[in-house]
């Protein structure tokens, strides 16, 4: 990846794995706003983007997410506030179809179009997958370290966490092969794959920002 061209960072994560941590921070040192699924299902629902419609306004301007994003003054700090995601399991997930799909993956592709950025979740690394200069992360952690950092930030037990966790593994690796036709686990999705153990978040963001050059 080039970063003093155009560029798109994807970032799969685990749940507890600090990883939409590290986003924000990488895209914070770069320079670049940071978008996740809270955003993008804000703008679905807020603002009635679907496929047909994002279409349309593809016809009209070639540049339809700069106007958009400028339009709707939405930027960094938007992303990381307004619609912050704040971890609980989400209602859409299980909700998504087809269209929706679409319709998210259109999003991301105009915006990945429009600006350099940092885009968890959703797939990334396979809606991304042609773009010309792509970087794609996986990041994990083991259990029990996700266990105790669930924990802590939501106040809940060991049996609490440990099944969010075990339900949002099963649900996102649901939407990954129906989707993506691929398992999110499978490492040759992601050109760089970081292991939390041991590291804090920034330690990942100069781990993935030595990657780059």
């Amino acid at each position: 990846m080039n970063k003093n061209e155009k560029f798109v960072i994807t970032i799969n994560r685990e749940l507890g794995s600090g990883g939409r941590t590290v986003g924000e921070r990488l895209a914070e040192r770069l320079g670049v706003a940071f978008y996740d699924k809270a955003l993008i299902k804000a703008l679905e629902e807020k603002h009635h983007l679907n496929a047909e419609e994002i279409e349309r306004l593809k016809g009209r301007n070639h540049t339809w997410w700069s106007d958009f994003k400028r339009s709707m003054k939405i930027g960094y700090t938007m992303a990381q506030q307004q619609y912050r995601y704040d971890g609980q399991i989400s209602e859409p997930d299980f909700l998504t179809t087809d269209t929706i799909f679409e319709s998210e993956k259109q999003i991301l592709q105009g915006i990945g179009d429009a600006e350099s950025c940092v885009i968890a979740g959703r797939s990334g690394f396979f809606v991304f997958r042609d773009h010309p200069n792509h970087l794609s992360i996986l990041i994990q952690a083991p259990l029990e370290q996700r266990i105790a950092r669930l924990m802590e930030k939501r106040g809940i037990s060991r049996e609490e966490a440990a099944g969010i966790i075990a339900h949002v593994d099963e649900m996102r690796e649901n939407y990954v092969q129906r989707y993506a036709h691929t398992s999110r686990y499978d490492t040759r999705n992601y050109n760089l794959v970081i292991s939390m153990e041991g590291k804090s978040e920034d330690d990942a963001v100069e781990l993935i920002l030595n990657y780059i050059g």
